[in-house]
């Protein structure tokens, strides 16, 4: 599942997947974690497994680690999703378990302390594909604040993820649901470290996300003319823009191209 977005809702508020999954994101997150207390553990797993009959490919059920009394019953309850999020990742033998536990689902695999980040190569091995939980990794380091702080981890993600040969990681949330300039530096950041998708909490952003994970009209434009030069020469050296067109700069243009939707 190499979506570019994965909006939550809380597993325990049945009444809000169908607008979820009216909100254009490429992958809903039926939240059994953080978004559902202690209490209402239970009754979300119930709707989840209700929600989860219908079969729709885009959903993806988050469970608790397993250090927690949830793990197991909510494993059960994620069979039939078409990926398994697992909280606070950090062992390898954990994914596995819930590989052989929902036989058939993705699982993604989310990093959200220093454990998990130190076995981010291990866990990409075992992973369709990686999570970078940001606000809880910032609080286990107890971090500033300071986007810089989160930059080392997020670039470990993305190196083990391409290591590993599987898609590149997924950016944490962005908490201010109203200011668009948090939201696109979030994105922007993202980018930097070869991130190709996002966690959302609010149908709103979605939209914006697909639109700043895209290539710019400029981007666009400027690969478009490298393949159009390169063509044309019929493979010898060719400048555009100032600039000699060797293979690494046909290829960037060629993924350029490969994100448009």
């Amino acid at each position: 599942m190499d979506a570019r977005s994965y909006l939550f809702v809380p597993g325990d508020r049945p009444e809000r997947f169908a607008k979820a999954l009216a909100s254009g994101a490429d992958a809903v997150v039926l939240d059994l974690e953080d978004a559902v207390a202690p209490e209402r553990k239970a009754l979300a797993r119930d709707a989840v497994r209700a929600q989860l009959a219908d079969g729709d490919p885009r959903l993806v059920v988050r469970i608790n680690d397993e250090s927690t009394a949830w793990f197991a019953d909510d494993l059960t309850a994620a069979r039939g999703a078409a990926a398994v999020l697992l909280a606070k990742a950090e062992r390898a033998e954990t994914l596995q378990r819930v590989r052989e536990a929902c036989p058939g689902t993705q699982v993604l695999a989310l990093i959200e302390t220093a454990r998990g980040v130190l076995a981010a190569e291990a866990l990409a091995q075992a992973a369709q594909r990686l999570v970078f939980g940001t606000i809880d990794f910032a609080l286990d380091l107890d971090l500033s604040g300071d986007p810089i702080g989160l930059d080392y981890a997020a670039s470990r993600l993305a190196l083990a993820s391409r290591a590993a040969g599987i898609a590149a990681p997924v950016a944490g949330v962005t908490a201010a649901l109203d200011d668009d300039a948090a939201l696109r530096a979030d994105v922007a950041r993202a980018r930097a470290h070869g991130y190709t998708a996002k966690l959302c909490i609010h149908p709103r952003q979605v939209a914006r996300v697909h639109e700043l994970l895209a290539p710019s009209p400029a981007e666009i434009d400027w690969a478009r003319r490298v393949i159009a030069a390169s063509d044309a020469s019929g493979g010898a050296a060719v400048q555009v823009d100032g600039r000699m067109v060797d293979k690494p700069i046909l290829l960037r243009a060629q993924r350029l191209l490969a994100r448009l939707p």
